[in-house]
């Protein structure tokens, strides 16, 4: 008698007939939904639900390294100029350390590189950050601040010239990245946040104006915390390495004798000598070494944490209006009221950070109470302005006017009381009005970058136009950078003077804006050309294709189109009908298979 076999075999009756214990038949018979059917327990909305609330988690963690990113990599930046700029002052160290190689000439064209080159970031920024994508753009630029840390490690002209002068170069690409990457994340949660809104709707079909704002009033404020953190964070070195070789005030400040609104230029008789000894190589090296890790990492975020900002299709979208059209897009958006009445705030952006660091830190501080409390002025500037970012929240109950009005009221309070004390040199009492000063600047810092970094979201929704937007707002504020570098030797009262009138006109202009808006104006924005692919053998699946050429959707009945338009654009009107049939193959083109089998030649590449 034959043993039955060890397993049965499939397809087979057992030995129990055509029914398993189950009850099931077996064999041909067998219910196919049983093996291959959903599982019964299977709640599509619950899934969905999971989903995206994955998407919006991602998004979150877009944000925060972002921000984490962009605040190591400026403060590892500030730190490193601020430690070499002391060091590079101080008469003895070049002497013993460098000799007769011109350290003060090599600094100077250093700050010519980083200060002059943004000037000319307009012709190229928007093309750069087209061609590499916004997330890949904020990559290069957090190397290119790594390379400059990595540079000094060997301080020779040929290492810190060029350097500088490629820093200068990504300044405006980064930061106009970054001002656009957290833009589109607060879009995107929008669209994670209300996907049952959007279901039945065409996938082209635009968010209702406005309704991504209280994500990004959240976002911007959680961007500016984490950036104004980087000020704090630069003050490290000099806290627990460079303090400990400083002399103090008595030997810094000795041939001082006018501070605050007295002053001419920056620190007018300050000693040549500020270093009591002079910091060893090794330990040099090791915080050049600990600087340039924390850039790594800063990279690694960027890199590995930082999702794209847009969908692939978006990004040929993006890329295929031209390269001409990109590049003369921002020079085209001028004609916009809303950006002309905003350029007096791009430029006193830039005008009030640099006061920060330097007429209120270094006329103000250090000119009465030395340069060992020059880090501490700052951390209180840092944090003020870091806890104040959440204040930019107000936009959430308040008119959007109110973060932007307050904060530019308040540094109209400081600016006029500064311009009318003059502290005495080497005297500390009045140390706690200083840091009250430094505080309250910071609180008006943050709500002015949040506020403005917030309209132009609010202003501008169009994904294909936010990269012009933000260039155009970062290349403003390096021209004010560049101003106040030339007019660094200008008395404190005329700089206090400048920044007050660019004050008062920025208000002004953008309040006439607001009115502006409330009365119905309608801006004129430039029109974004259609893209323009020319892509062979490449098809989607959606019914609106976004990748197909003009002709390709007239051909096939219009029903493509993807073109991307700006606000207010009419539409165009097809020029030419569906035509059956294929057409005649241009001359030098060979067939694609398809049209050989057809016997015909296809149309044209576009």
């Amino acid at each position: 008698m034959a043993e039955p076999p060890l397993y049965p075999v499939a397809g087979a009756a057992g030995p129990q007939g055509d029914e398993d214990r189950l009850g099931l038949p077996d064999g041909a018979d067998a219910p196919l939904d049983e093996l291959v059917g959903a599982y019964p327990n299977y709640n599509e909305e619950e899934e969905e639900r999971r989903y995206y609330r994955r998407k919006r988690l991602g998004v979150l963690k877009n944000v925060l390294a972002a921000s984490a990113g962009g605040t190591l990599t400026y403060g590892v930046y500030l730190g490193l100029l601020q430690m070499q700029l002391i060091l590079h002052y101080d008469e003895t160290y070049r002497e013993v350390k460098y000799g007769n190689m011109g350290l003060p000439d090599i600094d100077s064209k250093m700050l010519i590189g980083i200060n002059v080159t943004p000037i000319a970031a307009l012709l190229y920024t928007p093309v750069l950050i087209r061609f590499f994508g916004t997330k890949w753009m904020m990559f290069l630029g957090v190397g290119v601040y790594a390379l400059f840390v990595s540079t000094n490690y060997w301080e020779r002209y040929y290492t810190l010239v060029p350097s500088a002068v490629a820093l200068g170069m990504a300044i405006v690409p980064l930061w106009a990245s970054m001002g656009n990457y957290i833009t589109r994340m607060a879009q995107k949660y929008y669209e994670y946040s209300h996907y049952k809104e959007r279901d039945g709707q065409d996938p082209q079909q635009r968010p209702p104006r406005g309704s991504h704002a209280p994500y990004l009033l959240v976002f911007q404020a959680i961007f500016y915390s984490f950036f104004h953190l980087s000020f704090a964070c630069a003050q490290l070195p000099m806290i627990y390495f460079l303090n400990n070789y400083l002399y103090d005030l008595n030997h810094t400040l000795y041939n001082v004798h006018s501070c605050g609104t007295n002053s001419q230029g920056i620190l007018s008789g300050f000693n040549k000598t500020v270093l009591r000894t002079l910091p060893r190589s090794r330990n040099l090296i090791v915080v050049e070494s600990v600087l340039m890790a924390v850039a790594f990492v800063a990279m690694l975020l960027v890199l590995g944490l930082c999702g794209a900002a847009y969908r692939p299709t978006e990004e040929i979208d993006l890329r295929s209006v031209g390269w001409g059209n990109i590049f003369q897009l921002p020079f085209k958006h001028v004609r916009d009221f809303r950006l002309r009445h905003l350029t007096p705030f791009f430029i006193y952006s830039g005008f009030e950070v640099l006061f920060a660091c330097t007429g209120l830190a270094l006329g103000y501080g250090v000119c009465s109470v030395g340069l060992e409390r020059l880090a501490y002025l700052l951390v209180a500037y840092s944090l003020g302005a870091s806890a104040s970012s959440l204040l930019g929240l107000m936009g959430l109950w308040l008119p959007r006017q109110v973060p932007l009005v307050s904060g530019s009221g308040l540094h109209l309070l400081l600016a006029v009381g500064l311009l009318f004390w003059a502290p005495m040199p080497k005297a500390l009492q009045h140390m706690w009005v200083l840091y009250a000063a430094a505080v309250l600047w910071g609180v008006g810092s943050a709500l002015n970058k949040t506020g403005l970094s917030t309209l132009l979201g609010i202003l501008y929704e169009d994904k294909e136009r936010q990269d012009f937007i933000f260039t155009i707002y970062h290349w403003w504020q390096a021209v004010a950078i560049f101003v106040v570098y030339l007019g660094s030797s200008l008395p404190m009262k005329a700089k206090l003077v400048v920044l007050l009138l660019t004050l008062v006109v920025a208000v002004i202009s953008y309040l006439v804006m607001e009115q502006k808006l409330r009365r119905g104006v309608v801006p004129r924005q430039p029109r974004i050309p259609r893209p323009q692919h020319k892509v062979r053998g490449y098809r989607y699946l959606e019914e609106d294709n976004s990748d197909e050429s003009d002709a390709e959707g007239e051909r096939y009945g219009g029903g493509g189109g993807g073109g991307v338009r700006g606000d207010g654009a009419e539409d165009e009107a097809l020029l030419v009908g569906p035509r059956p049939g294929p057409e005649p193959a241009g001359f030098g083109r060979r067939p694609c298979p398809y049209e050989q089998a057809q016997e015909g030649d296809g149309p044209e590449e576009q």
